[in-house]
């Protein structure tokens, strides 16, 4: 996405455009490893100084709560965030406290279809995250050559 698509949806989702929100956009889409809200602040910080702290925690659960961001919990207790749209899941590394991304549409279907099948009462689903949890072998985590 380029910055006219950033103005363009928080337009549609009835919010200002104001630089810290497309600060924080940014930094989440070029950060691409589910930043921190420490991660975020330090990236807007080289190029706005002056943003404070709360100001980068505030736009964070504003854009989640406008369903332009998605919040992404972690074992250790970290919130972190995720700007792709598409429908995927989640490996999380428990050494590294590292998330990626993992598409696999064939997994997506068939938890879908379960849930099809297997009604919860009284509930419905509007989405279905799963996050695989582990760790990743030593040929694989830079983390754990040290």
């Amino acid at each position: 996405m380029n910055p006219e698509d950033y103005k363009i949806m928080l337009r549609e989702r009835g919010l200002k455009v104001t630089p810290q929100r497309l600060a924080v956009i940014e930094a989440v889409t070029v950060l691409h490893d589910h930043p921190t809200a420490e991660d975020v602040g330090r990236f807007i910080r080289k190029k706005y100084p002056t943003v404070a702290t709360g100001t980068v925690y505030k736009t964070l659960e504003t854009l989640v709560d406008k369903d332009i961001l998605k919040r992404v919990k972690t074992d250790s207790g970290l919130l972190r965030y995720d700007a792709v749209k598409d429908q995927h899941h989640h490996i999380y590394c428990t050494h590294c406290d590292r998330i990626e991304d993992y598409y696999d549409s064939e997994l997506t279907d068939l938890i879908y279809g379960y849930f099809e099948k297997k009604q919860i009462p009284d509930f419905s689903i509007e989405d279905i995250k799963l996050q695989i949890v582990g760790k990743y072998s030593d040929k694989r985590d830079p983390e754990r050559k040290k």
